[in-house]
């Protein structure tokens, strides 16, 4: 979006040598900046508004393609360091501005524990890289917890700056082959705009239907957005001898398009951008063709829109962070709240807009000399790369001692478990999310998307007898002590681990209540491969205590009498087939995101404490009832003791994420695992 919003051009610009009006870029900015705005406040009627940027990608293809274009026809050559000077002056002044307000946000109103992970979002976004650090993050099971980035919007910007360095080194090809060869220079870069177009289109539709959440946010998906912009470009001349009756036409078929596809396409179920973000691209390029033959500016041509297109780059940088900023002051903010905090984002914007970016980019100084554009280019990166170092730096030391760490052990030795004012805490808190089991390092957990259970084995791999760890990611949270039983027992541990995915009979729903598919899939392949493998004991234990009455259908009733009746199925078929089933009864989880409690708190750890509550235990003791060989092992009475279910348990944080107990915990928690789960095993 970044260039498309700077490249307005001035008004003799406008009019072009046939004498008719160029496609009103302004109006059709202010359309795609209103749609990302409203679709960020939170606007449920309006579910597909981040097609917005999708409108920008276009806009921005044409104009700094149209820019290229001019400037090799008129000149005969293209001067790299001229227009990477002129991108520079027009894009890093009010970057830098923002990225210190973004370092400001994140050090302010953010969790303190997640400044380095938001800190170094800022240095990414400094050098427009950002947007692969989120698509990395988007798959990646262990960040979920992360707070929403200030500079998560950013990502649109590095898409369209890494196009830029590349987009004018192809011209510069096609220009160098063109005179060699005696091509066409038109028909030459129509070629270099397929090689990279089609190719990215072709990608898109794959990644997309292949792993979504990162194809939403990589350059390679999102190129050929950019490349139908500058074929546009290309057939301008053809363009404006366009009959009339067929311009208008086409300008009022694409806004209703693009309004439609705003209206009716849903974020929360659509794969993007893939095939279908063709609807609104497509969309996009009809309103600029029929707005290049049109004779005046047409209903996109009116002041107000014209204003607000002006200013759409500006709007654009600010809006996000003016929202991070009150949702982290204020709490969540719900769609009335977002739309006033997002008019807000005007002042700022206009600020912006009046005292940094237009005074460098119509500095008569600046544009007389390239490498001035490209210093003050490099001079703002430095800034905003600062600003985020200045938010990661502090966070990557801590002055806490450290200590042995006990954990439940306390109990063993009769010491006090609860300490409100602990000298050293492990992990510390702006670590927890990173103590995790090593099956997340060995890849050991089915991601979104795969049906086939990952077995890996863990143990004594030459054990007399193998026990199975099955189930979700709270099932996950034990492999280190049954490790550690394993290898004592001299047993083979094999896991087969799914995220949100319970081993049972019955249909589960995500988040949002979408249906996952995935899950029963895998519950069937998981039972299939346990079945050959013949463990001698199966554990299992998982977060969800509620399953659809109906498997059948996503919109029945969502009871915990259904999850009883599929936990008590999946045991039966084992115990059928002579394998014991060993539930670990669920563990209570914290009201809010624990670690951050005691990262504010660490010196009144009392505060984070929550009274225990057992859901899927209470449902794992009444499955257990129905099957034979079937036992619950409950060890809720040492996470909470008392019923009370402490932050920091001796000197060792009890909890990573949301119900998730870190490492260090569990590891405390192995001596007592094993005196209540070896009764149950077989004799060696």
């Amino acid at each position: 979006m970044s260039t498309a919003a700077l490249e307005r051009p001035s008004a003799p610009a406008r009019v072009r040598r046939s004498g008719r009006f160029r496609p009103d870029i302004e109006g059709l900015r202010a359309v795609a900046v209103g749609l990302v705005l409203v679709y960020h406040a939170g606007v449920r009627q309006l579910p597909g508004g981040f097609i917005g940027v999708d409108i920008f990608f276009v806009i921005s293809g044409f104009l700094i393609t149209g820019l290229l274009l001019r400037e090799v026809e008129s000149t005969g050559r293209l001067s790299l360091s001229g227009f990477y000077a002129r991108r520079a002056k027009r894009l890093l002044p009010a970057t830098a501005l923002v990225l210190i307000a973004a370092a400001a946000v994140t050090w302010l109103w953010l969790p303190q524990t997640q400044r380095a992970i938001l800190g170094g979002d800022v240095v990414a976004a400094a050098f427009y890289v950002v947007n692969w650090r989120l698509a990395d993050r988007s798959v990646d099971y262990l960040a979920e917890g992360v707070a929403p980035s200030p500079v998560q919007h950013f990502w649109s910007l590095a898409v369209e700056e890494q196009f830029y360095v590349v987009w004018p080194l192809v011209i510069l090809l096609v220009l160098v082959a063109a005179r060699r060869y005696g091509w066409p220079l038109r028909g030459a870069m129509a070629a270099g705009i397929a090689a990279i177009g089609i190719p990215s289109l072709a990608f898109s539709i794959w990644k997309t239907g292949a792993d979504p959440a990162p194809a939403f946010f990589v350059t390679t998906t999102r190129m050929w957005e950019l490349a139908i912009g500058g074929a546009i470009a290309l057939g301008a001349a053809h363009w404006s001898r366009l009959p009339a009756g067929l311009a208008r036409a086409l300008v009022w078929a694409g806004l209703g398009t693009i309004a439609g596809a705003a209206l009716l396409i849903d974020g929360s179920t659509a794969a993007w951008p893939g095939s279908l973000a063709l609807v609104p691209v497509l969309a996009t390029a009809a309103v600029i063709v029929g707005g290049a033959a049109a004779a005046r500016p047409g209903v996109l041509g009116v002041r107000p829109l014209v204003w607000i297109g002006g200013l759409s780059y500006s709007l654009y940088l600010w809006h996000w962070p003016v929202l991070i900023a009150a949702e982290g002051a204020w709490g969540e903010l719900g769609a009335k709240k977002g739309l006033v905090v997002v008019a807000a984002s005007l002042v700022p914007a206009w600020l912006s807009h009046r005292f940094v970016e237009t005074p460098v980019r119509a500095s008569t100084w600046v544009a007389a000399r390239a490498r001035r554009g490209l210093a003050i280019g490099a001079a703002c990166t430095a800034v905003g790369a600062l600003a985020g170092a200045l938010v990661v730096l502090p966070s990557m030391s801590s002055d806490s001692p450290t200590a042995p760490a006990l954990g439940a052990r306390v109990l063993d030795e009769g010491a006090d478990w609860f300490v409100n004012d602990p000298v050293s805490i492990t992990p510390d808190p702006s670590e927890a999310t990173k103590d995790v089991p090593a099956l997340y390092a060995d890849h050991c957990q089915s991601p979104d998307g795969e049906t086939t259970p990952r077995v890996c084995e863990y143990g004594d791999p030459d054990g007399t007898w193998t026990m199975a760890l099955v189930g979700d990611s709270k099932a996950a949270q034990w492999q280190p002590a049954l490790d550690t039983i394993a290898q004592r027992e001299h047993v083979r541990l094999i896991t087969l681990i799914k995220g949100s995915c319970a081993f049972s009979d019955g249909a589960l729903l995500l988040p949002r209540g979408r249906p996952f598919p995935d899950c029963s899939t895998w519950n069937d392949n998981a039972m299939d491969a346990l079945l050959a493998a013949k463990p001698a004991v199966v554990v299992t234990t998982q977060r969800e205590y509620q399953a659809l009455v109906d498997p059948d259908d996503p919109s029945s009733d969502y009871s915990r009498d259904a999850m009883v009746d599929a936990l008590a199925s999946r045991w039966q078929t084992l115990a059928d087939a002579g394998i014991t089933v060993v539930a670990l009864a669920g563990n209570p989880g914290p009201p809010g995101v624990l670690y951050e409690c005691v990262a504010e708190h660490r010196h009144d750890v009392s505060q984070c404490s929550f009274p225990a509550r057992t859901p899927t235990a209470d449902v794992q003791a009444r499955a257990a009832k129905r099957v034979d060989e079937a036992h619950v092992v409950d060890l809720n009475d040492v996470i909470c003791p008392g019923g009370t279910c402490p932050a920091v348990m001796g000197n060792v944080l009890t909890y990573r994420s949301t119900s998730h107990l870190t490492k260090t915990f569990v590891d405390s928690l192995t001596d007592d695992l094993a005196d209540r789960l070896e009764p149950l095993l077989p004799s060696s």
